[in-house]
């Protein structure tokens, strides 16, 4: 998916919200369970109720890897129910890889290739190495973690260098944009963190961010979009459980529209800002 192509997503739903598809057996409600392949059926009904705001979907692949065989079987099918019914959404695997030579190549392949995601999450604490086989792939993304909204980020994350003051984080983003363009690499960058997004958005004022943590872990929509939107939008905000699991009985998936509705209404206001 080209850049342009996320941008009119963006423009014609008036939203750039990203709906993480962190799905739980033990959260989803108890009737699922006597469907054949429970995390599927959640997941159709989720983005069924979703697709008319969101612009993208993120599987967090620790949630499918979990339960083996079956779970890798449910996430090939969402995958696939996407692509056929919402060929347009931007779709993210949020499996933070990072190893090198050989090795990133299968993972590229796997991803890219075998389930046909748009873009996937990497870790690039190893190097260019890690980034670069799936930058061979034209239409797809890399989204390079760099800051990031647990608690334990500042452990490494902030910590400035003694001679130069620079911390990680921005050492990361400066060095890692030079990896490839903003027309194939976007940065996480946590929503808890918003105090440092405006540091973040003057040193990549071109490339997309990838915001997770509104929600569930406290961040601002509102405070993130003034440190971060550009005339293009420039930002994916993802919420997962806030929406996924807004409710639990037979009418969760509705109460899912209902919460991606009101966090576009909000994005449709926001985007009222810019020139999009």
């Amino acid at each position: 998916m080209t850049y342009e192509a996320i941008v009119e997503q963006i423009r014609q739903k008036s939203s750039f919200l990203c709906v993480g598809l962190d799905t739980d057996l033990s959260k989803i409600p108890s009737f699922l369970h006597d469907f054949d392949d429970p995390i599927f059926e959640f997941n159709r009904q989720i983005v069924d109720h979703t697709a008319a705001y969101a612009i993208a979907y993120k599987p967090n692949l620790a949630f499918y890897e979990a339960y083996g065989s079956k779970g890798w079987e449910s996430l090939e099918k969402t995958v696939k129910y996407i692509r056929a019914n919402y060929p347009d959404i931007f779709l993210i695997a949020d499996a933070k890889r990072g190893d090198i030579g050989n090795t990133a190549q299968m993972y590229a392949k796997a991803f890219f290739e075998l389930l046909d995601f748009d873009a996937i999450t990497l870790s690039p604490y190893m190097g260019a190495d890690t980034v670069k086989p799936f930058l061979k792939y034209p239409g797809k993304w890399v989204i390079i973690l760099a800051l990031t909204s647990n608690e334990s980020a500042v452990e490494f994350q902030t910590m400035p260098d003694k001679h130069t003051g620079i911390t990680l984080y921005e050492k990361v983003i400066s060095h890692a944009q030079q990896w490839g363009s903003p027309q194939n690499t976007m940065f996480v960058t946590g929503a808890t963190q918003a105090s440092l997004l405006k540091n973040i958005r003057n040193i990549i004022p071109q490339h997309f961010l990838l915001i997770p943590g509104v929600g569930a872990q406290g961040g601002n929509l509102e405070e993130i979009a003034s440190y971060t939107l550009t005339p293009q939008c420039g930002i994916i905000v993802n919420s997962s459980r806030e929406i996924i699991y807004a409710g639990n009985d037979i009418n969760f998936a509705q109460a899912a529209g209902t919460k991606a509705q009101n966090m576009q209404i909000k994005m449709k206001e926001l985007l009222a800002k810019t020139s999009i």
